[in-house]
């Protein structure tokens, strides 16, 4: 086991319940071992040609590299935005005891 197979998913959406929905879907299909809701924060952004602001929420969720491609669907599936923020970042040094239970809760 490799620090670098495991990855952090960040995603916002602008609505808590979608955040919290999407979330524990996620978790309860083993696609993310955890999934932390920060918010609401304030993005600034682009959108059909020009500058928007608005809240969101922002998600963070921990898994496992090979599981991305599954992730990315499960929160496209259940997603409101035409374009949602799906992004994964490897871990790349971790807490070896955490990072063995999140590869354990992991499907």
């Amino acid at each position: 086991m490799q620090d670098a197979d495991f990855i952090q998913v960040f995603m916002t959406t602008d609505k808590r319940e979608d955040a919290e929905n999407i979330s524990r879907a996620v978790v309860e299909k083993r696609l993310a071992a955890c999934a932390q809701l920060l918010g609401p924060i304030r993005s600034t952004y682009w959108w059909e040609d020009k500058v928007e602001a608005s809240d969101e929420w922002l998600c963070i969720m921990k898994s496992r590299s090979d599981l991305f491609e599954k992730l990315e669907k499960a929160i496209r599936d259940m997603h409101p935005y035409d374009v949602p923020e799906i992004v994964a970042l490897p871990i790349v040094a971790g807490n070896r005891a955490y990072l063995e239970w999140l590869n354990k809760e992991t499907l």
